[in-house]
């Protein structure tokens, strides 16, 4: 009645409200009545909102390519953005009077376009697959220095990039491609465990020669070894044989020096008695024959007087008649001949 409505905003919707050109009350989640002939509303909304998008775009190697992602972001300065873009509502306040409010998306959108663009066109199309996260991140740094941006007080709250894709027979080709690559990695794979496993069976037959070697060197110092053991019990056994050899002859020598010694002293003991002898013998020369006689009866035994006796019987028996010798002459003979 009389053009009086009511109108109650959303908690997170920024109000201008606008009499007459003047601005009467503004701020969040604001109810009020108003003339609807008189007053303009201008509602922006405030909450976060989501901007999906999809470019077509080309890399540096001319290859068409596709990027999808989406950008989060919110009006953190909605009086900014109210000056620029038209936000105010028709008279049913509900709906906008023009579409800047539905564009707002594609302003973010369009701008973070030339961003992703700048990116790809300087990256050929292989490393376009990899730079997802890398996108994201300068997105939202452009974004937060942007002018455009910035002059509508928005704020960028995250940024992704879901994925980047080649056209189908592009995919085709580089997934040939890839195949072929994974194929050979594989082939250079079994390659490489047939070249380490020949490899360690050279390590094993070394190690083994080694081990051999080894027990050769050994088994010949242990052969050596008793080689020079025999030969030092050889040297011992010939150095012993001669000093045995060497005490043999100097006790030959020792007694060649007393045979020597001895026949010495003999041949002067002979020479000391042939000397007594000579000089007897002289001394006797000087004799008579019945002295000398009797001397040597004197110095006779009984026994030796009658064996010259029975001598010089047997002698002269040719000028001797008759002897007469009696049986107790030779037993008392006998007797003594017996006890000696």
């Amino acid at each position: 009645m009389f053009g009086i409505r009511y109108y109650k905003a959303e908690p997170t919707t920024f109000v201008v409200k606008t009499v007459n050109g003047k601005t009467t009350k503004r701020g969040k989640g604001l109810s009020f009545f108003y003339n609807a002939v008189t007053t303009s509303i201008a509602a922006v909304p405030m909450n976060a909102q989501e901007a999906p998008f999809i470019f077509n775009l080309q890399t540096s190697d001319f290859q068409a390519v596709k990027v999808q992602g989406q950008i989060t972001f919110r009006v953190a300065n909605p009086e900014s953005i109210a000056e620029i873009l038209n936000f105010n509502l028709k008279q049913d306040g509900v709906t906008y009077l023009s579409e800047d409010p539905l564009k707002l998306n594609d302003r973010v959108v369009r701008s973070a376009q030339t961003i992703v663009q700048n990116e790809v066109q300087n990256t050929k199309l292989k490393d376009a697959f990899v730079i997802n996260t890398k996108i994201a991140q300068l997105i939202q740094q452009e974004l937060a220095s942007d002018v455009a941006v910035n002059a509508m007080g928005i704020e960028v709250l995250n940024t992704m990039v879901g994925r980047i894709s080649a056209d189908p027979e592009t995919a085709r080709a580089l997934e040939a491609q890839a195949r072929e690559l994974i194929l050979q990695e594989a082939d250079d794979a079994v390659y490489g465990r047939r070249k380490s496993a020949v490899e360690q069976e050279r390590l094993i037959k070394e190690a083994e020669l080694q081990t051999d070697l080894s027990v050769q060197q050994k088994e010949q110092e242990i052969a050596e070894s008793r080689v020079e053991n025999e030969r030092e019990i050889l040297r011992g056994k010939a150095k012993t044989d001669a000093e045995r050899v060497q005490a043999s002859i100097d006790r030959e020598t020792q007694r060649q020096s007393l045979v020597a010694l001895q026949s010495e002293n003999k041949k002067q003991e002979a020479d000391t008695e042939a000397y007594a002898v000579t000089a007897r013998m002289e001394a006797f020369k000087t004799l008579p024959v019945e002295n000398l006689k009797a001397m040597a009866l004197a110095n006779m035994d009984p026994e030796q007087l009658m064996a010259m006796a029975f001598e010089s019987l047997a002698q002269n028996a040719g000028k001797i008649g008759e002897l007469n010798i009696t049986p107790d002459l030779f037993g008392s003979m006998m007797k003594k001949a017996v006890k000696q």
